[in-house]
């Protein structure tokens, strides 16, 4: 039996400091604040394995208890994000496992997902060709996303015989563009070109496929200069509001006020304000 769940768990102290990085699945680069991962098999559209899709879950869970990485990219190389699942390393032994074999799968693909969404730090996604299945679902979970008119991305889950409802496909997308435009997506599994993705609010913006990471890790540059404590709990409540009431949405947030009112950057934010000068924040 395949085990994924434990896989190469990480340990807290992982992202302290300024150390690198080994990944050994994908490519991974830091400067100043800002962590690049680059899915990295071009030759085949940057497609995921099982082991792939743990390291990522686990890098994520890891970068909860990071003092330095402040903003995250999630790239493709070669022109492409990501083909999705790969077809001979995963669908091919997915059709000889057991069910209890396929259900610690989905819910190990769920969990990257989830580790993506409650990670404090922003996620920028440089989405370029090819972004599909798994691959738009990571699109997906990013913070945000940056196109380029080559953009194609397809929830082609139904097309090879599944739900539309995949690694919360059906929760998230919604959210992001709608429930028709989402419906439709999902039931087909066409792919929504760079210009519906732009229009229904998928992308942030289109940019020139040469220039697309630059534009991603300069937005990257320009948020890990911010209160990056304030955007982590930015991050946390737009995550957690979505279950929420008015009522309790309103509570929530005044409580996470008053805890970034106790930061170091509110008080610079503030100094910086009456000396008539830029703040200059630490995240703390």
């Amino acid at each position: 039996m395949k085990h994924f769940i434990g896989a190469g768990s990480p340990m807290r102290s992982q992202f302290t400091a300024t150390q690198a990085y080994a990944a050994q699945h994908f490519a991974w680069s830091f400067h100043e604040g800002v962590g690049t991962i680059t899915l990295n098999r071009p030759e085949r559209k940057n497609p995921l394995t099982f082991d792939s899709y743990c390291e990522l879950r686990n890098l994520f869970e890891a970068l909860k208890y990071s003092t330095d990485v402040k903003v995250l990219v999630l790239s493709g190389a070669g022109g492409n994000f990501c083909s999705g699942g790969d077809v001979h390393e995963i669908i091919g032994p997915l059709t000889r496992m057991s069910m209890p074999e396929m259900l610690e799968f989905t819910r190990m693909t769920g969990d990257l997902v989830k580790t993506m969404r409650n990670c404090p730090q922003p996620i920028i996604g440089a989405i370029d060709g090819i972004c599909a299945g798994a691959g738009a679902m990571m699109a997906l979970a990013c913070d945000m996303r940056l196109g380029t008119a080559a953009s194609k991305t397809a929830f082609l889950f139904t097309r090879v015989g599944l739900a539309g409802a995949d690694m919360g496909a059906c929760a998230l997308l919604p959210r992001v563009i709608g429930q028709g435009r989402a419906s439709e997506l999902l039931f087909t599994g066409r792919a929504m070109s760079a210009t519906e993705g732009l229009a229904w609010g998928f992308f942030n913006a289109l940019h020139d496929s040469a220039s697309l990471l630059e534009q991603a890790q300069a937005l990257a540059a320009t948020l890990a200069q911010g209160p990056t404590f304030a955007q982590g709990m930015t991050k946390t409540m737009l995550q957690q509001e979505w279950a929420m009431t008015i009522e309790q949405a309103v509570e929530a947030e005044a409580q996470a006020q008053a805890i970034c009112m106790q930061t170091g950057d509110f008080r610079r934010a503030y100094e910086a304000f009456a000396a008539k000068q830029k703040p200059v924040f630490e995240g703390n």
